[in-house]
Formats: structure tokens, sequence, C-alpha cells
């Protein structure tokens, strides 16, 4: 009887919700796109704090684009970051998040939106680092750590039917994080940096999904990144323009462990960045991201355009000097 029940509210969910608008695994909160903030030395404590909109407005099948744009959806984030380093080499990392987002589906003239608000879930990192391990001014990092479900996951419709996973603040899920990071200064340019990172994510189950009577799972994810950075002096500030190419995977998500139709894909995109060092212990970083390969699994909604901004602050603990007389 639960099941029967379990499958009834689900179609009724997607009859309210309109179920041909399809899943979309590339909204939410960008967690692990803003993991791995630099070691910045014993006592160094970095707080970030930025703004991400995410544009989806590019409905796909497979790798096909389809020619149609009554389906929308708006993702805008305030991200928190978080980082102290106890040596040169071990330190934590943590990640904070508030998330609105918007669904808006146009039909027959009528527009009907969905829209929730609120705290998202968190990340928490450990990390270690093993500098010139591969050669002088080369740096490898490892990190392992948890995603916290702090946000709420049983937002429902003024009808009182709860809203599917993917237009949720949180997850209602326990995840495990992992990170791998490389940056070297090449011999040829000492300005500029190569850099790689690496992030995993291995998803829990929301128990409660659908006030209880269901569970889901969001699909495992993996993403990594591989960027070129420079810098150049400018009105007395140092600007480090990058260009980066990323790719992301998402695995199909699973509801009472079966899998999700029109979840899952993968996608590659180019992320020209630029940051500006307005002083010794402030940045301003922005980037944009644009997506040049997306293939999804069925029909899906996916990233049109992406766009970050934040400010980061880091303090040093400073060194005592001991003065002979």
């Amino acid at each position: 009887m639960k099941i029967f029940g379990s499958l009834l509210l689900f179609m009724v969910m997607c009859a309210v919700n309109m179920c041909y608008a399809q899943t979309c695994c590339s909204g939410g909160v960008p967690l692990s796109n803003n993991l791995g903030l630099p070691n910045e030395g014993k006592g160094a404590f970095t707080l970030g704090v930025s703004y991400d909109y995410n544009n989806l407005n590019t409905l796909n099948a497979g790798s096909d684009r389809l020619d149609d744009d009554s389906r929308l959806r708006i993702t805008n984030s305030v991200l928190v970051s978080a980082g102290y380093a106890f040596t040169d080499r071990l330190s934590v990392e943590s990640l904070l998040t508030w998330v609105n987002q918007l669904r808006t589906i146009s039909q027959f003239g009528n527009e009907t939106d969905t829209e929730t608000r609120g705290i998202g879930d968190g990340v928490f990192l450990v990390k270690y680092a093993f500098p010139d391990l591969v050669g002088e001014k080369s740096n490898i990092s490892i990190g392992g750590g948890i995603k916290i479900p702090f946000g709420r996951s049983d937002f429902t419709t003024p009808e009182g039917i709860q809203l599917t996973a993917d237009l949720q603040p949180g997850s209602g899920a326990w995840d495990f994080v992992g990170l791998v990071s490389f940056s070297k200064n090449p011999a040829f340019r000492e300005s500029a940096t190569l850099s790689a990172n690496f992030t995993m994510r291995f998803t829990g189950v929301n128990k409660d999904y659908l006030n209880g009577t269901s569970t889901y799972e969001f699909g495992n994810e993996i993403q990594g990144n591989m960027g070129y950075s420079d810098q150049f002096l400018w009105l007395n500030t140092i600007f480090e323009p990058s260009l980066v190419i990323k790719y992301r995977k998402a695995f199909v998500d699973k509801i009472n462990a079966s899998d999700l139709p029109n979840t899952g894909g993968e996608w590659i995109f180019i992320r020209p960045e630029i940051s500006a060092a307005l002083s010794p212990s402030m940045a301003l970083v922005s980037k944009v991201e644009i997506p040049v390969h997306s293939f999804v699994e069925g029909t899906q909604l996916t990233p049109t355009l992406r766009v970050t901004a934040g400010i980061f602050v880091t303090l040093k603990r400073k060194k005592n000097t001991i003065l002979n007389n």
C-alpha cells in the first residue's frame, strides 16, 4: 500500500509540475564548482563571498538542441567560502550557501512560475598539500570531506504537493566529497600558472522524499578543470586573467533505488576568468561559463550561461621578529 501511495503521489506531482518540462540536473547550488581555496601558508585565514547566476534556457534531447524556448530555469546563489591553514600543508575549507530557484513554463500564452529560496547545503573539507612534489614551484593537494544537508528539501506547492528534488534548496542527504588539485609555475614564464583540479561527489540518499513515502538519490558527480593563467600590472593593480576548460559528468538520479528518466549527462564548458588584487590581502574574482558540448539523458534543460563574481580576503598572522642587540 505504501508503494502504491508513493507511486500515486509521484504521478500527481508530475501532472501538477508538468513532467514534460523534464528534470534538470544542472541547476541547484553550485557546490563542486566553487571548491578549492588555495593554502596561503600557516596561519592564513581566507574568507570569500560570491554571487552565482545560472541560466538554463536550452532544451536538449541527447546532444540535439530542440527549437523550444518555453522552459526557463534560473538559479541565483550566494556562496560564503572560508578556509584556514594550520600549517603550510594542512588546511580546512568550508562552503555555505543560500539559493533562489525559479522555473518558468510558458504554454498557450500562459506562464507558470515555481520558485523556492532558502539556505542550501554546505561542504566541509580537510586538505593536505605536497609542495614541490613534481618540481620547483609546484603544488599538489588532496582533500576529502562531507556535504551537509543544511537546506530544506520539503517545500510544497500552494496545493500542498511536495516539489521535485531538483527545485529544493537542499538535498536531504549527506554526501562524500573528494578533491585533487595541481598547480605549477612553468619555467618558460614564471608569472603564469598551469592548474588542474578534479572533484568527486558520492551522493547519499534522502529517505524522507515525498513526505517520507519515497527515497531519492541525486546521481554521483565527477568534475575536472584544466586552466592557464598569467599576471600583468595595470594602474598599480595586479590582474590575473585565465582560461579554464571544464568537464562535468552527472550520473542518473534514483527514486526508490530505480533510475529516474531525464536525469544525468555530461558537459564541456569554456570558462574565462579574471581576478584583480586590490591589495595584498583582497581580490575581486569574476568568471563566465559557456557550454560548448552538452549531452543529456533523455530530454532536459541544459545550461545556457553562468556568471560568478566575488570578493576574497586573506588575513595572515604576522611573524614575530627578534632583534639582536
